[in-house]
């Protein structure tokens, strides 16, 4: 057994943070909790750690109840964004102060202590900085630090609030990696939050979106990705573009366009269609594929082996699509030129 919440209730004021949310967390997997800012996400883990209480709902704990269980007694290891270490103590000093912290009846050994803190910089590949302090060390070297720490009392569950948030790019895909194998390694149950889809898609065993403290959807990343439960899901995670029109039959045809997609669709009329930039094909404006959507060629940007096109309709309603390069090049496309967008594959949903 894992983590599992039911019916979590919270609120600050007149703002709803948790409005009855229930998920299950099996043990072992690495969870990815994603979605807009003030969705809840961060009030979830806080809850499922102790440092929120829930107005109502019950938390469990590989199958205990913990609503009358302090923190300090939850065996939950929690990183945040910023570190949180402390600069007065050496790193040896910040990863051994939660063992040192125990009451006296279950703190281990200095023996035992020192043992243990270099196993874990030796995990975390950083045991050559155990006498530094945090001002000396990198970002990243802090974040596996705060990580080495939350492991040290040997948790049962791990709650990662955005850890690689305040790092750039280069080091957060590095240490995403990292965090991944570690947790391959060590199958400790993981929750993380985070705002980068991209981070969530290429971590986590399972992913939930969550949007005004409700669980819109929580499945496989490839699942969501590929079918989103609604039209916030399908926005929200990955690039794509939103296109007006209509479901007839078992196609959707775009405003402006005449060819009809090929969707799965259990309505028909008006209709929302989502396109991910890479199921976007593009045509030159006088090419024999007709029905297409009529756009100019606004930006081209070149991304190694993609092309990103950013393009504009005939009513200035920008759209962006991804190309392999040499198709790009094949098309012979410049900004400013004409050309035809034509929907490879869509995502539909009915317009109000």
């Amino acid at each position: 057994m894992g983590i599992t919440v039911r019916h979590l209730q919270k609120r600050f004021g007149d703002f709803s943070a948790l409005d009855d949310v229930s998920l299950d967390f099996p043990a072992g997997e690495l969870v990815a909790l994603v979605g807009p800012s003030g969705c809840g996400k961060t009030t979830l883990l806080r809850v499922i750690a102790g440092l929120e209480h829930a107005d109502e709902g019950h938390v469990f704990l590989h199958g205990e109840d913990v609503a009358d269980v302090d923190a300090r007694e939850r065996q939950v290891g929690f990183v945040f964004q910023h570190y949180a270490l402390f600069r007065h103590m050496t790193v040896f000093e910040n990863v051994a102060f939660g063992l040192r912290a125990r009451p006296r009846r279950s703190r281990p050994s200095e023996a035992a202590i020192r043992e243990k803190v270099h196993t874990l910089l030796n995990l975390v590949q950083l045991d050559w900085l155990a006498a530094s302090y945090p001002a000396e060390l990198s970002g990243g070297q802090r974040q596996r630090i705060a990580l080495a720490r939350a492991l040290a009392v040997e948790p049962k569950v791990l709650l990662l609030d955005e850890p690689f948030g305040a790092l750039d790019a280069k080091v957060r895909k590095e240490l995403r990696a990292w965090l991944r194998r570690l947790h391959d390694d060590l199958r400790i149950s993981t929750i993380f939050v985070t705002h980068d889809q991209e981070e969530a898609l290429d971590v986590a065993d399972r992913i939930v979106i969550m949007n005004r403290g409700r669980v819109e959807q929580a499945g496989s990343p490839q699942a969501v990705y590929d079918h989103p439960a609604n039209a916030f899901v399908c926005s929200f995670l990955g690039a794509a573009n939103r296109v007006p029109g209509a479901v007839l039959g078992d196609g959707f045809v775009a405003e402006g366009a005449t060819r009809p997609v090929t969707v799965a669709a259990d309505f028909s009329g008006p209709a929302l269609a989502y396109i991910r930039p890479h199921d976007l094909a593009l045509e030159p404006a006088n090419s024999r594929q007709h029905g297409g959507i009529a756009v100019d060629v606004r930006r081209v940007v070149p991304l190694g082996a993609t092309v990103r096109v950013e393009l504009a309709t005939r009513d200035g309603e920008p759209l962006e699509a991804q190309i392999e390069r040499d198709a790009w090049r094949a098309l012979a496309l410049q900004a400013g030129d004409a050309a035809v967008a034509v929907p490879r594959a869509a995502r539909v949903f009915p317009r109000g």
